[in-house]
């Protein structure tokens, strides 16, 4: 089975990867394509959240697509030695469609995407990249949702 993991450049998209290798067993695998999308008009950078402190990407020196393959390959990183061939890719276009058509182009049997991962808000990411890989991808889709936030206790 092919599997798809989509990285937004987010440290939520590292935890998706790491929620897979967790429980899934690798001999199931015979590829994993590590997905990464950019938009070609984007206002906003690529996250670049996962490259290491003293490499992380500035705003002014790295492009997109480079923080974007910067992203795949951390994510990649994860699965090294781990059984399954894995593929770094980075396309250019809507994310959630671009995610779909990589499933439909490799014959993804999975999908995995994190939610909340850069979204101005849990809702807004949930609400769009996620939810749209969800209803239309053409093979099942694990949506890593983060880590509930602790609450805070009230003062007295």
């Amino acid at each position: 089975m092919h599997v798809i993991v989509a990285t937004d450049g987010s440290k939520q998209s590292l935890a998706a990867a790491k929620h897979l290798k967790a429980f899934a067993d690798p001999a199931k695998f015979t590829d994993i394509s590590v997905v990464a999308v950019i938009r070609p008009l984007a206002a906003v950078a690529f996250a670049d959240e996962l490259s290491e402190t003293e490499h992380q990407a500035s705003w002014d020196s790295l492009s997109f697509r480079e923080a974007a393959e910067n992203a795949v390959a951390v994510i990649a990183a994860q699965f090294d030695g781990w059984g399954p061939k894995v593929h770094q890719r980075v396309r250019s276009g809507s994310p959630a469609n671009e995610i779909i058509k990589a499933a439909k182009q490799y014959d993804a049997g999975l999908v995995v995407v994190a939610a909340g991962g850069r979204g101005l808000s849990e809702s807004v990411l949930v609400g769009s990249t996620a939810q749209r890989v969800q209803h239309y991808a053409p093979c099942p889709v694990l949506v890593v949702r983060p880590k509930p936030r602790a609450k805070k206790a009230k003062k007295s």
